[in-house]
């Protein structure tokens, strides 16, 4: 295996620092505004390494066991993915010391911190592209761009016309990555904080830079730092070039989230789902499915149950289907407890917490699940078998099997009670009593079938 061997078994937490947790008011920017004001492009809340050091022990008591920072260098802005300078800790959120003591505390409770890493653009004030700005053409990072040419008029309004920027923003230059000299200084970034203990890269729009051997030289640099380090790629799509021995290990997995809200949304009928969500099996590596991340929602996207009109069931629906999925689940920090949000900047507010916010019974729940993962290897590593499949009434069951130990998972996605009869003769032996895993419910085998109903928007795993 080329991808590290813990991935499969992760259980990612996403956490936006500045709107998590405020640890040290010492830190606080000037400008900053109350915890729970409505997120904006530009506005500050507090939120700190130190704040996460803090809630340390709620993440513990939900069973996560990897932990996803949005980027935390340096930056003008409170999403921080414009870095002005990528070896230093940004104030605003601590020190290094507090990045070191968030690591140790982590690693003592086996617990993996990955960081993002934005290595396609950066900021206008980042060194290179500053000393750009005051020297123009006789600046000695001239190269380190895309110059069409001068003056680069890089502030005020319009797009960026005279250099190339990420998505024309001029607060964000894009890097010339053919540069050896910029491919040395991400590549020294990249080995940097690997020596410093992460355990692994989030890589903000890597396809942007459209080159096979700038990553594959990425990979050799990070792998030869920390051969179990992970690679994770923002790749929207299903596109089997980004996720191999050569390029990252896994991706963000958004075309698994894609599938469920068009299905739970009646976009799409459950042979939809199921084709979708089985066809990716042909598309990457058996070891690369099992190290994709797998959100149902994020910084770039509406909330999860915004997505579903506040429908809690659907919620706890799709999470039950995400942790029986191959690949390593993903929560999006305050999903757990029913944290709303359209669109970015909405999908960034700040933690609530004061568990009268909190929505129903939505964290029990994913703390359940979380725990039956990690007590099913078959869950975590075990062959994908479809059982059955019903457009009429919106069932879908399916088997993770490893070995001797099987689990079986239904899903009713409508609006409806459905009675369920699911053969299982290829899993199980006539008279066989099995049970529900997150309510102990007996079922047993007869005439080679499991009959049960299932409320709506409802789901069982059974073994």
């Amino acid at each position: 295996m080329t991808t590290p061997y813990w991935l499969q078994d992760a259980i990612f937490y996403q956490i936006f620092p500045d709107r998590f947790s405020n640890g040290d008011q010492a830190n606080d920017p000037i400008n900053m505004e109350k915890w729970g004001s409505p997120p904006t492009i530009w506005n500050f809340q507090g939120g700190d390494l130190r704040g996460i050091i803090k809630r340390f022990n709620y993440l513990l008591d939900l069973g996560i066991n990897a932990i996803y920072l949005t980027p935390i260098f340096l930056s003008p802005s409170n999403h921080r993915y414009n870095t002005t300078d990528y070896y230093k800790i940004d104030p605003k959120l601590g020190s290094m010391l507090d990045f070191h003591a968030l690591l140790d505390l982590a690693h003592r409770n086996n617990i993996r911190v990955v960081l993002d890493g934005v290595f396609n653009h950066c900021s206008r004030g980042f060194f290179a592209f500053n000393d750009l700005l005051e020297n123009g053409e006789h600046s000695p990072y001239k190269n380190w761009f895309h110059v069409n040419r001068f003056p680069l008029d890089a502030y005020g309004h319009g797009d960026a016309v005279n250099y190339e920027a990420w998505w024309k923003y001029k607060s964000l230059p894009k890097f010339n990555t053919n540069n050896p000299e910029v491919r040395n200084y991400i590549f020294s970034v990249a080995r940097y904080w690997i020596e410093r203990g992460i355990d692994g890269w989030r890589l903000d729009v890597p396809n942007e830079i459209n080159d096979d051997t700038f990553w594959a030289e990425f990979r050799h640099v990070v792998k030869s730092a920390n051969r179990d380090a992970c690679l994770i790629g923002e790749i929207w799509t299903v596109d089997s070039r980004w996720a191999n021995d050569s390029h990252f290990d896994g991706l963000m997995h958004y075309p698994i989230k894609d599938a469920l809200i068009a299905c739970f949304n009646y976009r799409e009928n459950i042979s939809e789902l199921a084709n979708k969500v089985e066809g990716i099996f042909n598309v990457y590596p058996r070891e690369n499915i099992d190290s994709m991340y797998v959100p149902l929602s994020s910084h770039d996207t509406e909330r999860v149950i915004t997505m579903f009109g506040g429908n809690l069931d659907k919620v706890k629906l799709a999470y039950q289907f995400i942790f029986a999925y191959p690949g390593a689940p993903a929560i999006y920090y305050g999903d757990e407890v029913g944290v709303e949000g359209g669109k970015d900047p909405d999908n960034r507010r700040a933690f609530p917490w004061d568990q009268a916010n909190w929505k129903g019974d939505l964290r029990p729940w994913i703390q359940n699940l979380i725990s039956v993962r990690k007590s099913r290897i078959s869950l975590r590593r075990g062959e994908y078998t479809r059982i059955t499949l019903d457009d009429s009434t919106r069932l879908y069951a399916f088997a993770r099997s490893l070995g001797a130990e099987k689990t079986l998972v239904v899903i009713n996605a409508s609006n409806s009670i459905v009675d369920a009869n699911i053969p299982v003769q290829t899993l199980w032996r006539e008279g066989q009593t099995l049970r529900s895993l997150t309510d102990s419910r007996p079922f047993t085998v007869v005439d080679g079938l499991l009959k049960f109903s299932l409320p709506a928007w409802s789901g069982f795993y059974i073994g």
